[in-house]
């Protein structure tokens, strides 16, 4: 018997929401059971970016702060000699420049400098709430608004491939931090400028990416087995 109150590990793909996430997995419980239940996720992910959400059902539910405190692990690849106003592929590049001359000895150096505590803003193109709205909402409407710096960590940044101007890397963080604003620092310090091209989470906690299913596979199961309610 599979458990209503449980907690789905699922591969989010590319250009999807967290929310349209939730809202499917919600609607196949909403079919199966007849009924509507809880269902939440635990740490965003940007639309731009793929793999481990964590998705909570029932009361399941309440451990929802207590995963989201969890660190995290990602992968992904930052472009830099260029910026884009969202931080990531989501809105189109500018201010490119030269990035050729920078050395492998310059780029490790300043990803060590990233390692510790920080405190960070949130991009205008996040998620985050400012007086009822989300921020993405205003920046798609080319409005800008003072973010609160939150105190996040930095435990490990690794340059796993360097093809400049793609930079390849691995990076742990604590709960909050923004990898898409990590990527526009690291360009930012290094002169050049830089934005995240691609990013995917491969860990939260002891959860691994390893062990998550696909939308498909996980309304498949809701749909075909049975609940102990």
């Amino acid at each position: 018997m599979l458990e209503l109150n449980d907690l789905w590990l699922i591969d989010k793909p590319l250009d999807w929401t967290s929310f349209d996430v939730v809202a499917k997995v919600r609607n196949a419980y909403s079919k199966q059971l007849g009924k509507k239940c809880k269902v939440g996720h635990a740490g965003t992910l940007d639309p731009k970016a793929t793999g481990l959400l964590l998705v909570a059902v029932g009361k399941k539910t309440k451990e929802i702060s207590s995963l989201e405190a969890l660190e995290k692990e990602y992968t992904g690849e930052i472009k830099l000699g260029a910026t884009t106003k969202s931080y990531d592929t989501e809105t189109e590049e500018e201010n490119a420049c030269d990035a050729s001359h920078l050395s492998r000895e310059t780029l490790e150096q300043t990803a060590k400098s990233f390692l510790g505590k920080h405190m960070q803003s949130p991009p205008m193109y996040s998620a985050t709430w400012h007086q009822g709205k989300r921020l993405y909402e205003l920046a798609r409407r080319g409005k800008e608004v003072a973010r609160t710096p939150k105190p996040i960590e930095i435990f490990e940044f690794d340059l796993t491939h360097i093809q400049l101007p793609i930079v390849a890397f691995r990076i742990v963080v604590s709960k909050g931090a923004y990898i898409r604003t990590i990527a526009h620092d690291f360009g930012a310090k290094l002169g050049v400028g830089g934005y995240l091209r691609s990013l995917r989470r491969t860990r939260v906690g002891s959860y691994k990416i390893e062990d998550a299913l696909s939308i498909e596979a996980c309304v498949e199961l809701i749909r075909t087995r049975k609940f102990e309610i």
